[in-house]
C-alpha cells in the first residue's frame, strides 16, 4: 500500500463516526485527494451515505464475514487507486468478535478516535489513553465531535497528551438524519451532497497532519474471492432483483458475485408495481424498508401477482428479511394496521418497538456455509416449520429460521455472497427449488 489509510472508531455507537467519516471523506475529496471508504462489519445504509460522500463504492471490511484474504485485496486494490483510505469502525472499538480493534491490528490500520465530547473536557483523554492502550492499537489521532467552543477544544487536546487532536466538529453542528434500521436513506435526504458539503465545512481538520501521517503498511496481495469457481454454474441465467425505495440493502459484493457466477442482473421495482422481468430464470427480494411502504406495495397487484406466478412455475425464489416480509400475508406496520401482502409464505408480520435481531450468523447449506448477519426489529408468526436455522457467530446458538416453501427460500438471514459462492449458485439454480 501507498495511501495513507485510518480505521475510524469510537468507543461505543452514537459517538458520530459516520458523520466524521463521511465529513472528513467529502474534505479530502474537495481537497484533490482520492478517496476510498470502507465500511466494517454489516451495514447496507451507512456504505449508501459513505459512497456519496466519497464518490466510489463502498465495500464491507469483516475478518469473520468477508474474511482476512477478500479483506486484504479489497485494501490493497484501494491503494492502487486513492491517496486515502477511510474504514468506518462498527459500534466500539473493541465490540463484538471480531472487533473492528481485530481489523486494526490484522491490517496495521491506525485508529482515528472520534469521541462525544459534548459533556466532557479533560476526561477526553483518558477516554482515549483507555483506547489505544487496552488493545493495543496504534492510534493516529482524534476527531472531537460536539466541541462548544476554542476553549473547549484546547482543554481536549491538553488531555490527550502525545495524541493529537487532528479535527473537531462543533456542538450546534449538522448531523445525517437516522430512523429505526439506522441513517436514513440518501435518495430520502433532500439535498444531501449539499449536506455533505456543509458537515465538510463544520469539520476543523488538520489536512497537514493527515499528509504527514505514514503511508499504509504494505500488505501482500490476496485473492478479493473466498476461493475458486468452478466455471460459471448462472451462465446465460437471468435473475430479477427487486430494488427500490422498499428493497435497497444489497451488498455491491454480492451482486458481483451473481455476476461472476454468469448470472444477467435484473432489477423491477415492486413500489412502481413492476412484475418480475419476463424470462426470468430466479427472482431475488433483499432486504428494506417495505414496513415504510406498505400501502403501496399492498395495492400493488401486478407485481404480487408476478411472484406468484414465478412460484407457481418452480422459478428460485430467494427473499432475505424485507423481501421476506412482502411475502407474507399480511404486514403489520408501526400503526398497527395491517396490510395484505403478496402471501407466498404463510403467516403475517408485526412490526415492534424492539430489537428482535441482531448479528453475525451463518446459514448451513449442502454446499456448507454461507455468512452474514440479522438485523430487523419484525417477528414473523407462521405455522410453516423452519426447513433449516442459522447459527450465531461465535456463540454457535440458534438463530434466524430458513423457510422453504416450494421454490422459495425466504429468512431474515442476509448472506453475503462471496463467502461461499457455491452455495449462492445452488440457491438460485432450478434444481435446487
Amino acid at each position: 500500500m501507498v495511501a495513507r489509510a485510518v480505521l475510524i472508531a469510537a468507543v461505543a455507537s452514537g459517538q458520530g463516526k459516520t458523520t466524521v467519516t463521511a465529513a472528513l471523506a467529502r474534505k479530502l475529496v474537495r481537497a484533490g485527494r482520492r478517496v476510498r471508504v470502507f465500511k466494517c462489519g454489516p451495514d447496507f445504509i451507512d456504505p449508501m451515505v459513505l459512497a456519496r460522500a466519497c464518490g466510489a463504492p463502498v465495500e464491507s471490511l469483516d475478518l469473520w464475514m468477508v474474511g482476512a484474504e477478500r479483506c486484504r485485496a479489497l485494501l490493497v486494490e484501494a491503494a492502487e487507486h486513492a491517496d486515502a483510505i477511510l474504514v468506518e469502525g462498527v459500534m466500539g472499538l473493541y465490540d463484538g468478535t471480531p472487533s473492528a480493534a481485530d481489523l486494526s491490528r490484522e491490517f496495521g490500520l491506525p485508529v482515528l478516535a472520534v469521541i462525544d465530547a459534548g459533556a466532557m473536557a479533560q476526561t477526553a483523554g483518558a477516554l482515549v489513553h483507555g483506547l489505544r492502550d487496552y488493545g493495543p492499537v496504534q492510534m493516529a489521532g482524534v476527531i472531537a465531535n460536539r466541541v462548544g467552543s476554542p476553549g473547549h477544544a484546547a482543554m481536549v487536546a491538553a488531555s490527550l497528551r502525545d495524541i493529537p487532536l487532528l479535527g473537531t466538529l462543533p456542538k450546534q453542528g449538522i448531523s445525517l438524519p437516522e430512523r429505526h434500521l439506522g441513517l436514513v436513506l440518501p435518495d430520502e435526504v433532500a439535498g444531501l451532497d449539499d449536506l455533505l458539503d456543509k458537515l465538510a465545512d463544520q469539520l476543523a481538520f488538520d489536512l497537514a497532519a493527515w499528509d504527514a501521517l505514514p503511508a499504509a503498511q504494505n500488505t501482500a496481495p490476496g485473492s478479493a474471492g473466498n476461493g475458486p469457481l468452478a466455471g460459471r454454474p448462472l451462465e446465460g441465467k437471468r435473475i430479477a432483483i427487486a430494488r427500490d425505495a422498499a428493497f435497497m440493502f444489497l451488498y455491491p459484493a454480492n451482486l458481483s458475485t451473481l455476476e461472476a457466477l454468469g448470472a444477467q442482473l435484473e432489477y423491477f421495482s415492486p413500489l412502481a408495481d413492476e412484475p418480475v422481468p419476463r424470462g426470468a430464470d430466479a427472482v431475488f427480494l433483499p432486504g428494506g424498508y417495505p414496513e415504510l411502504h406498505a400501502a403501496a406495495l399492498s395495492s400493488g397487484q401486478r407485481w404480487q401477482a408476478s411472484l406468484r406466478t414465478a412460484h407457481a412455475d418452480n422459478l428460485p425464489i430467494v427473499a432475505e428479511c424485507g423481501g421476506m416480509m412482502a411475502l407474507a400475508e399480511s404486514l403489520q406496520d408501526k400503526e398497527g394496521k395491517d396490510w395484505p401482502m403478496a402471501g407466498l409464505l404463510p403467516g403475517k408480520v408485526a412490526m415492534q418497538a424492539r430489537l428482535a435481531g441482531l448479528g453475525a450468523q451463518a446459514m448451513p447449506t449442502e454446499l456448507g456455509p454461507l455468512r452474514g448477519h440479522t438485523f430487523h426489529y419484525s417477528k414473523l408468526e407462521t405455522a410453516q416449520p423452519a426447513a433449516a436455522t442459522t447459527q450465531k457467530h461465535p456463540s454457535g446458538a440458534a438463530g434466524e429460521a430458513v423457510y422453504r416453501v416450494g421454490s422459495l427460500q425466504a429468512s431474515y438471514f442476509h448472506g453475503y455472497f462471496p463467502s461461499n459462492p457455491a452455495a449462492v449458485a445452488a440457491m438460485f439454480s432450478r434444481s435446487a427449488a
